[in-house]
């Protein structure tokens, strides 16, 4: 049988090399990897947690099919990206928080940050980031007193409503950042309990970022499948964890780096925020730069900034810097040497 002399000719569009991932697959592999820290959420916050995660994901699909038929583009809801973004906006927000303000934060995330500034693949900052952002500067009181105490021997489907002030409590960085460690151990016990605690989850914070456990177990399915490499998280974690060591104590190298790291959202911000393949560097030098300077910031908003969590602002921070990354780290091109025939 002849072959067409023509078909030898053709050449399609890269990639010429294919594999079995698409972005469908991506997507929803990571909100796999997200399920876990939302059901022990709702063990340790109660069912409140869940409603809220659940206005939050609907809030975010709803916004996006919304803005990609006002903006005459096709709608692509089932690829996972925008719940996503509303399970990544549900865990950076407290468990106590009234019911529309995830709806809120939601469309600024997608609509604002995401489908004004092109759609997927287009956005300059992450839209979860954005939304976080946007709630905590506009309703400060509600975003900074809506955190609940961990119920340890409650029914987990206890109801205890949005914003009850009676139930709030502070959370480990806020005492630690204005009254030191000696009031954090007085609050939770003693540095064995608190690592044991904290790293397993029961701790105040947001919905999804208390359990160090479950995040990372997440963390390190994505870097098995190949979805994200260990150049942004890790130069995160242990520049936070080093800087936090030699400036976090009342004189220098007095600092708890374990504390720092297993606080706050560093686990969560790490793995699941800072590596969004849009805007992060995709060299693998920008994104050792781009994790250290996550982790710098978020240790210098900490020690000096007026809020006692900085991982949210220093990744937002370093995304604007991610496209200047990459164009100061190419990848190597293909080119014949020198003195070869041309």
């Amino acid at each position: 049988m002849a072959l067409n002399e023509s078909a030898l000719w053709t050449v399609s569009v890269s990639p010429h090399v294919k594999s079995g991932e698409s972005v469908e697959k991506i997507m929803w592999t990571v909100v796999a990897c997200l399920i876990p820290p939302l059901i022990l959420s709702i063990f340790i916050f109660g069912i409140q947690t869940l409603i809220i995660t659940l206005i939050s994901v609907g809030s975010c699909v709803a916004t996006e099919a919304i803005s990609q038929k006002l903006l005459h583009r096709p709608v692509t809801v089932r690829d996972g990206s925008a719940v996503i973004t509303g399970l990544l906006l549900a865990y950076i927000i407290p468990p106590g928080v009234p019911y529309w303000l995830p709806v809120l934060g939601s469309i600024m995330a997608i609509y604002v940050a995401k489908h004004l500034l092109g759609g997927i693949g287009f956005n300059i900052f992450n839209p979860a980031l954005i939304g976080r952002a946007f709630l905590l500067a506009t309703f400060p009181v509600a975003m900074t007193s809506a955190w609940l105490p961990p119920i340890r021997d409650a029914s987990i489907f206890k109801y205890m409503g949005p914003g009850v002030d009676a139930v709030s409590t502070a959370t480990p960085l806020y005492i630690l950042k204005h009254y030191g460690i000696g009031a954090v151990m007085e609050k939770f016990g003693s540095m064995s309990t608190i690592y044991a605690d904290f790293f397993v989850g029961w701790r105040p914070g947001c919905i999804g970022e208390t359990s160090t456990l479950l995040l990372l177990v997440g963390g390190i399915f994505l870097l098995y499948k190949g979805y994200i490499s260990w150049h942004i998280p890790i130069s995160t974690i242990v520049t936070i964890a080093f800087l936090t060591w030699i400036f976090g104590g009342e004189k220098l190298f007095t600092g708890n780096p374990l504390l720092a790291v297993l606080s706050g959202g560093v686990i969560l911000g790490a793995f699941f925020m800072a590596t969004d393949y849009v805007t992060s560097p995709s060299q693998k030098t920008g994104q050792l730069i781009f994790g250290a300077g996550v982790g710098a910031l978020t240790v210098l908003i900490r020690l000096k900034g007026g809020y006692p969590e900085g991982v949210c602002y220093a990744i937002l921070l370093m995304n604007g810097v991610s496209p200047a990354l990459d164009a100061w780290f190419k990848p190597k091109r293909f080119a014949p040497e020198k003195g070869a025939i041309k």
